[in-house]
């Protein structure tokens, strides 16, 4: 600013003085012109009215051919303080008297011999002298003519010059000038005086302040404000700023709120997010992307997807790795891939990616992003197996009741036992025992089928043995919420490759989300049947529904909607989901609100494969 500050007052000086030393020098050539015209005319007058009275006293010398006397005249003239020479020639320019004796014979110069009447004028002598010659023609009268002749031929007799000292009116005339600059002067430096501190105070200083005020603003300090003073022009500037940075404050305050809330909201989704550039730049990634790579709170995220997950420094060859980034840019369609990423410690990360285009509007025009939702397969993993955990535990109580029931009768037998002598009773009381123990076994096997690990190749799975057997794990809960539960299979076995412990996951989770979806009780039906070349199960329940806005979210992670107003995990579904894709299966959903729901579940027949 005191660049600025500077520069403002060149420019008001440099032209203020400019300005005022032109209109100086056109008012001194104006005033020299005049003011040198004028003294010429003042001396002139009264060089003329001396003149004429020499005049008078010449020709009254003349008349009396009295020519010492005009002698006399001339020299006393000549001697005279303001006079320098005195001269009178004839018509031809030939000098006959002169106050100066060394003149007498010369010639004049013809401009200077004769003219129309009296005049004047600055010039320099012989001698190089500033002078003022007074010149007056001698009128050829009456009384003249016996000497000179008739007026008609010879109407002037003579011409006397008078040169008076011309220094001493120029130098009066340059001190006059001289005086005059100086107050010119004197005027420019009062006016530039006047017009920097009127400047300074009303015009760089408010100036300054504004600069210094919308410095600090674009320094980020947004709640700086100009103080305002006055009414005038800068006054109403600076109100004018103070409502634009009121503004634009609010605007940007806005603006951080929401990019905070996109924060927020993109950190609060379970899955790593990221959105990248056409020129691989991440733009905006989520905490769980963060953790995937193994970033902690200070770590700096790298600027590029191929440098973050691969740790390159060019992209990836597409002829070595699906670019997700370059594929959804050529085709405009979402896809799905599984890469294995590596973490900042050098350790693989096996993810699936499902990457999708964003058209946004940048610059004035339209501009493709890509976003893409990464989710650590060996997470949802975790997942499952946490679930299954879960379950399991929700199942302890309905297993108890199942074998409490067992238990008790074998209490009674045994208590028989002890006071039976008779043989045929006392055999009777212990093929109860063992019934009953038989029924706890197959109780808390079903069980350990359901929690046993998923096996690493496919297997023979008897679907409707595993449904069957799963539901009356479930009976005791039906029972306490008053749902009834009818199964029913095809009489031959309904076979399928898959792991035995993961059908069962997915019978269960099916089942149970049946049951949720009947908190004041009702009916569930289970189907087992062959379909087309394929094992159909149905799942058919009279429970609440699935609303339609709702029924493309039932199978994300997380997303949970229990009738019964318990807050689940929101992984049963995802899961069963991923479990029937993993060995080539499908499920589909049918849903009314208020009337039930129906899910469909289809796997591969295996016996028909081995047929084929």
């Amino acid at each position: 600013m005191s660049w600025l500050s500077s520069n403002l007052n060149r420019k008001f000086a440099v032209g203020t003085a400019a300005g005022l030393v032109i209109s100086s020098l056109v008012f001194l050539v104006l005033f020299l012109r005049l003011y040198g015209a004028q003294l010429e005319e003042e001396r002139v007058a009264a060089a003329t009215e001396v003149n004429r009275l020499l005049q008078t006293s010449l020709e009254n010398a003349m008349l009396k051919r009295d020519l010492e006397g005009l002698k006399e005249i001339l020299v006393r003239l000549g001697e005279q303080p303001a006079v320098r020479r005195a001269m009178i020639t004839n018509p031809a320019g030939e000098i006959r008297f002169s106050s100066e004796a060394a003149l007498l014979g010369t010639r004049l110069a013809p401009a200077d011999s004769v003219g129309q009447g009296p005049s004047s004028e600055f010039r320099r002598d012989p001698n190089g002298q500033d002078i003022l010659r007074n010149i007056n023609p001698v009128r050829n009268k009456p009384a003249c003519q016996e000497c000179h002749g008739p007026v008609e031929s010879n109407p002037v007799n003579g011409v006397l010059y008078v040169d008076y000292e011309g220094a001493s009116i120029l130098g009066h005339a340059r001190k006059t000038t001289l005086l005059l600059m100086g107050s010119g002067a004197l005027i420019v430096l009062i006016n530039l005086a006047g017009g920097w501190w009127f400047m300074r105070r009303f015009v760089l200083r408010p100036v300054a302040h504004l600069s210094d005020v919308s410095g600090r603003v674009a320094g980020g300090e947004l709640g700086a404000r100009v103080t305002v003073k006055g009414h005038d022009e800068l006054a109403r500037l600076g109100k004018r700023f103070n409502q634009m940075a009121g503004a634009l404050q609010g605007k940007i305050q806005d603006l951080a709120e929401k990019e905070h809330f996109l924060q927020q909201l993109v950190d609060a989704i379970p899955d790593g997010i990221r959105i990248i550039d056409p020129e691989y730049r991440v733009i905006l990634a989520n905490s769980a992307y963060r953790t995937q790579l193994g970033l902690g709170p200070g770590d700096r995220e790298p600027d590029t997807c191929f440098r973050a997950t691969h740790r390159r420094d060019t992209p990836c060859p597409r002829t070595l790795l699906s670019c997700p980034l370059r594929d959804v840019i050529e085709t405009g369609e979402p896809l799905r891939v599984v890469h294995q990423h590596q973490r900042l410690d050098g350790s693989k990360l096996d993810v699936e990616i499902y990457a999708a285009p964003l058209q946004v509007f940048r610059g004035g025009g339209s501009r493709m992003l890509v976003v893409e939702s990464i989710r650590d397969l060996g997470k949802q993993v975790k997942f499952s197996h946490e679930q299954k955990l879960s379950e399991l535990g929700r199942l302890a109580a309905g297993v108890a009741h199942e074998i409490h029931n067992p238990l008790s009768s074998v209490r009674l037998a045994l208590h028989a036992v002890r006071q039976e002598s008779d043989p045929d009773r006392l055999a009777g009381y212990l093929a109860t025992v063992d019934q009953e123990i038989d029924q706890c076994i197959r109780v808390t096997e079903r069980l350990l089928r359901l929690s046993v690990p998923a096996s690493s190749e496919p297997e023979l799975v008897a679907v409707d043995t595993v449904v069957d057997e799963t539901l009356k794990l479930l009976q005791w809960e039906a029972e306490k919420r008053c749902v009834d539960v009818r199964f029913s299979a095809e009489q031959t076995p309904l076979r399928v490759l898959a792991s035995d412990s993961e059908l069962r996951m997915v019978a269960l989770n099916l089942a149970q989300n049946a049951l949720h979806a009947m908190p004041q009780g009702g009916s569930l039906s289970v189907t087992c049947r062959r379909v087309d070349g394929e094992v159909e199960v149905e799942f058919a329940d009279s429970g609440v529904g699935i609303l339609p806005q709702e029924r493309g979210q039932i199978f994300e992670p997380f997303f949970s909607r229990r009738a019964d107003g318990v807050r689940g995990t929101g992984l049963g579904l995802s899961i069963t989901k991923a479990i029937l894709e993993n060995y080539g299966g499908t499920i589909a959903v049918e849903s009314t609100p208020g009337q039930g729901s129906r899910f469909t579940v289809r796997l591969a027949d295996a016996d028909l494969d081995m047929e084929d």
